[in-house]
């Protein structure tokens, strides 16, 4: 129980689309094992399996996957019963924009809503009422599992116990890793550049509703959004996403279907969008963005803004965070005081492959403490743009020690505690489940502490 607890109650949450959509991937089904009156079918583990490998790819499917993947079951069942008993209750509004948000994923990830609803060979309603229950049953395990270990912590005697614990030859290896930050402003483009891309969407606006051409082929040609380019310019969005352009939300949910929108201007660049179809507060939409170029001067005169903004750090009137939140530009690293934030882990802690080669570059002269001269610069979105870079902290390539590795040896060590918690809350409550486990899977080891528990539960 102890190597998989932690991360298979998420599986039940990869799967529960798939099994509702696919829906002759299980030819034939039964019932494997119950925990009260809580049934699990081969079909939950089988389809949990499949998409895993699917959508798992970063993750190694565990030694004996239907052993493993039946004991999370067991485990989520176990939590929810007891979820029951201590009166915990989920919101149908937490769980309605839970649903939500899930609903948006699909179709993110199958192109449209009309494509999500093609392969499930159901209505988003009912996609949305099959998951229902799992998602309740999740959010009640979460919050049991909550309860158990609400008074659990670590003290530092206790992480250095654990520390001096790890045998030297197992101690894992790091290579360097950089604490960085920075500062953005993205030089304003001059007005008649503007005016400029403004006569050319109206033109391309013009084309589509004449019917000359379609929208998505111009996307195609004229749109400077990798994201959506190659896909004339698709996007599923919803009312409430944040991570959307007010203005450019608000431009598009004013649109009927097939209407295309006037010129609007966003943080990203100037926009022309049509309405592909819509259901409440979701949306399927197109849009052509051009990004305007900035001048020489334009560029200069961000770096001098930035260059004064640096003088005042390193005079030590003002704080590098204190800048970050009066003049940063970049909404990925402004609310995390400039801190570039890992893709992998969410961690600060960055290898070198994770950091952009133009940073790179100049961190080649920089030790920790320093702050950048103003650099130009090209985001992701391919707007140009003008930073400081801030090297807050550098290791050195070292085995795990206290001094430079402590909060992850002391998350580490909180885990351990955490696990241990659990266990003996199993051991201590499981006589008071009913548990009964199908005969063939009595060949799973990792099981025994189930059956011993199934055999004491049915005395």
């Amino acid at each position: 129980m102890k190597k998989i607890f932690s991360h298979l109650l998420l599986f039940t949450m990869v799967t529960s689309f798939a099994a509702s959509a696919q829906t002759q991937r299980v030819v034939a089904d039964q019932i494997i094992a119950k925990v009260g009156d809580k049934i699990i079918l081969k079909s939950d583990i089988d389809n949990a399996i499949s998409d895993y490998k699917r959508q798992g790819q970063n993750m190694q499917l565990p030694p004996d996957p239907e052993c493993a993947f039946l004991e999370g079951q067991l485990i989520q069942k176990v939590l929810v019963l007891q979820a029951n008993k201590d009166s915990l209750t989920i919101s149908d509004d937490e769980i309605d924009a839970q649903l939500d948000n899930r609903i948006r994923y699909f179709i993110s990830q199958y192109g449209s809503k009309d494509m999500m609803e093609q392969i499930a060979g159901k209505t988003v309603y009912q996609i949305k009422e099959d998951l229902r229950q799992p998602f309740i049953e999740r959010q009640l395990a979460d919050k049991m599992q909550a309860k158990i270990l609400e008074n659990v912590k670590i003290t530092p005697t206790e992480v250095k116990t654990f520390y001096d614990k790890i045998p030297n030859d197992s101690l894992p290896f790091f290579e360097s890793e950089l604490e960085v930050a920075q500062i953005v402003l993205y030089p304003k483009s001059n007005k008649d550049i503007e005016d400029y891309i403004t006569t050319q969407l109206n033109d391309l606006k013009k084309q589509v509703e004449s019917g000359q051409k379609k929208f998505s082929d111009l996307a195609k040609i004229y749109s400077q959004d990798p994201g959506s380019k190659d896909n004339g310019g698709q996007y599923s969005i919803n009312r409430t996403d944040k991570v959307w352009d007010p203005t450019f939300l608000s431009a598009a949910f004013k649109l009927k279907e097939g209407q295309v929108s006037p010129v609007i201007k966003s943080k990203f660049g100037l926009h022309i969008i049509q309405m592909v179809s819509r259901a409440g507060d979701d949306a399927v939409i197109r849009h052509i963005l051009i990004i305007p170029s900035v001048t020489a001067t334009e560029i200069n005169d961000a770096k001098q803004k930035l260059d004064s903004v640096r003088s005042r750090i390193v005079a030590g009137t003002l704080n590098f965070n204190e800048a970050v939140n009066k003049y940063s530009e970049d909404d990925a690293t402004r609310y995390n005081a400039g801190r570039i934030i890992s893709q992998v882990d969410g961690s600060v802690r960055l290898t070198i492959d994770q950091l952009d080669k133009g940073i790179v570059a100049n961190l080649k002269s920089m030790k920790a403490g320093d702050i950048s001269q103003p650099l130009t610069y090209t985001d992701d979105r391919g707007k140009q743009a003008v930073r400081l870079v801030y090297l807050v902290h550098e290791t050195q390539p070292h085995r795990m020690n206290l001094k430079d590795d402590y909060d992850r040896v002391a998350q580490q060590a909180l885990n351990e505690k955490k696990q241990k918690a659990l266990d003996a809350w199993f051991k201590q409550h499981i006589s008071d489940f009913y548990i009964d486990i199908d005969p063939e899977y009595h060949t799973c080891k990792s099981l025994d502490f189930w059956f011993n528990s199934e055999s004491t539960a049915s005395k």
